[in-house]
C-alpha cells in the first residue's frame, strides 16, 4: 500500500500530459533537423535518410524480437 495515494492518482492524471510535451518537443527537433539538413543539399539528405531509415528498421527489429513471449 502507497502511503500517498492521491499522489499516486495525480501523477496518473498527469502522466499522459507529460507524454504529449516530450512527443511535441521531439517532433519540433526532428522538425528543425530535417529543415537544416534540406537546406545542406540532396546529397545529404540522401545519405542521412538511409541511416534514419535503417535506425528505424533496427529498432523495429529489436522491438518485435523482445517483445515476444516463448
Amino acid at each position: 500500500m502507497t502511503p500517498y495515494p492521491r499522489a499516486d492518482a495525480l501523477m496518473e492524471m498527469l502522466f499522459p500530459l507529460w507524454q504529449l510535451v516530450i512527443g511535441a518537443v521531439v517532433a519540433l527537433v526532428v522538425v528543425v533537423a530535417s529543415w537544416r539538413l534540406a537546406r545542406r543539399g540532396p546529397s545529404r539528405m540522401g545519405t542521412v535518410l538511409l541511416i534514419t531509415g535503417g535506425a528505424i528498421v533496427g529498432i523495429t527489429v529489436f522491438g518485435i524480437l523482445s517483445a515476444r513471449t516463448v
